[in-house]
């Protein structure tokens, strides 16, 4: 039951990515790529500090006493907002979201295979790569 709430959330988060690709391609056209990405970290910005003050539990201090890689991870946010603020104007929400699905899939595959990231191992078998594949014939014919 736990798993497929879980699922179910992360469904809804993967809708929310497609909403805020269509709200961000408008958006930078209007006031410029990189502003518009600024002004969705400033408004999530915003959000997590305010939920943070509302947490009993705030473990900050450890924070920048964690191995310097896994804080490398905030770089990333503003590139994949970036690339969605640029593509979805030329390509459409639905081929920017498959090529990002696509992009994300086979990463996820790789690193669970090799167990990178601290992840647990988990091999690639064919059921992945299939899926993988039909991912890949989505981008084609979209």
């Amino acid at each position: 039951m736990q798993h497929a709430l879980i699922l179910i959330g992360v469904l809804i988060a993967g809708m929310g990515l497609s909403v805020e690709a269509g709200l961000l391609g408008p958006l930078g056209e209007q006031v410029g790529h990189l502003s518009a990405t600024l002004s969705i970290f400033m408004v999530g910005a915003l959000l997590l500090s305010l939920a943070l003050v509302f947490t009993p539990n705030r473990q900050l201090g450890t924070l920048f006493k964690q191995p310097r890689w896994l804080l490398t991870g905030g770089i990333l946010g503003p590139v994949y907002v970036i690339v969605l603020t640029l593509a979805t104007p030329l390509v459409g929400v639905g081929m920017t979201m498959v090529g990002i699905l696509c992009g994300q899939v086979a990463a996820s595959v790789a690193i669970d295979h090799f167990g990178w990231l601290g992840s647990e191992q988990r091999r690639v078998d064919g059921y992945r790569v299939g899926a993988l594949a039909m991912i890949l014939a989505a981008l084609w014919l979209m």
